[in-house]
């Protein structure tokens, strides 16, 4: 059978996150939602996304293709009866279609010819950019329990202070030492070649992927996701680093979600919760205004590319584009548009060809190229967030 993730009606809800990528391959938990599936599935998934996006995400079709809503996080249960789907079922929840069996070129106005199958029990889903960090905890006990699973994890090093042992796991390659990694409250998960350095202060839910440091001193509070070939430092509450970005210095991250690709300056704070402990509101691109989160904690939402200065302080519920640069003193606006250049007291247009030479290096760095693909969707997100800035 061959497996295609769609991105659904929640992509827009997603953004600035998807606007360099499909929902498949936003990280929640240890995993993307694609590394998910294809865990479970054993098998390659390929995507329908937005036709700009195609090409580095494409999608193949076979004779007989099950579409998946990528916006649902697998579970046993679930992928069992996507498995077993026929040409013209589809698995619903509620209103919300989980996936669907088709053949090749097959053309449907909806769903009314389709075999419908309620499926009614708790599965994630992944509605909101808010939910990344939100439903942190749940996704990751739910992928240390796939990943570990007869799996034997490398010994805690005698210098490290653990508590709840048994529910911490290091992989291969690891070097964890002189820390303290408390997995009372949730799953410990550190991946092959990562590095806890001395006098860092873990606490669960907590995964440091795949080739991650968490530097001098760290302290970090579940549940928090930092991917890989990622570093950071300083104090990081509930948070989700999806990989490649810095917070390599001291300074509050609390309750945010960051891309790829980021930077966050040394001593740069972000709030995550309202002076009147009020709701809080973030930017809603669909609507072009604020909408309501039902959270009382909520901070900064970062899209790839994007950077702050040092001593950067973002106010609650900060939503910042893709490829921005962010500095100087004072509190810049709570939406702060892509390709943007300044700070509190302003913005003008960042230039792509500025921002492409900032990508080129920083991308160098970590051995891997700034293709041409990658340019291409950039000046396609430069040309769709035109609207959002000031020119």
């Amino acid at each position: 059978m061959n497996y295609i993730l769609f991105d659904g009606p929640n992509r827009d809800n997603l953004l600035p996150f998807t606007y360099t990528r499909p929902v498949a391959d936003i990280r929640i938990g240890i995993l993307t939602i694609r590394e998910k599936w294809e865990s479970f599935l054993d098998l390659t998934t390929t995507t329908i996304t937005e036709d700009y996006l195609s090409e580095k995400f494409p999608m193949v079709e076979m004779e007989t293709n099950v579409m998946i809503n990528a916006s649902y996080l697998p579970n046993a249960e679930i992928v069992e009866i996507v498995k077993q789907l026929k040409v013209n079922q589809a698995i619903f929840q509620g209103e919300d279609v989980i996936a669907f069996c088709v053949e090749e070129e097959a053309e449907h106005d909806g769903f009314d010819d389709f075999e419908a199958i309620e499926f009614q029990n708790p599965i994630l889903k992944i509605e909101n950019t808010w939910d990344i960090f939100s439903k942190n905890a749940e996704a990751i006990a739910e992928d240390f329990q796939l990943i570990t699973k007869d799996k034997i994890s490398e010994p805690i090093p005698p210098s490290v202070n653990a508590v709840n042992p048994e529910n911490i796991f290091i992989e291969k390659g690891a070097t964890v030492n002189f820390s303290s990694l408390n997995a009372s409250s949730g799953p410990i998960y550190i991946g092959r070649d990562a590095e806890v350095m001395e006098g860092s202060l873990v606490r669960g839910p907590f995964v440091l992927c795949h080739h991650s440091t968490l530097k001098l001193g760290a302290k970090i509070y579940g549940a928090t996701t930092i991917g890989p070939h990622s570093k950071v430092g300083g104090e990081v509450n509930n948070s989700v680093i999806f990989g490649y970005s810095n917070k390599g210095h001291d300074g509050f991250l609390g309750n945010s979600v960051l891309g790829e690709w980021c930077n966050i300056g040394a001593d740069s704070n972000n709030s995550n919760l309202k002076n009147n402990y009020a709701e809080v509101r973030l930017w809603d691109y669909k609507t072009q205004g604020f909408a309501k989160t039902g959270l009382q904690f909520c901070g900064l939402m970062m899209g790839d590319h994007s950077k702050c200065g040092i001593n950067t302080m973002f106010n609650t519920g900060t939503v910042v584009g893709v490829s921005s640069n962010i500095f100087g003193s004072g509190f810049p606006r709570n939406f702060v548009p892509s390709f943007s250049w300044g700070g509190s007291k302003g913005f003008v247009t960042y230039k792509t060809s500025k921002a492409f030479e900032v990508a080129d290096v920083v991308m160098n760095r970590r051995s891997l190229k700034f293709s041409e693909t990658d340019k291409a969707i950039l000046e396609h997100v430069f040309e769709l967030s035109k609207t959002f800035r000031r020119e």
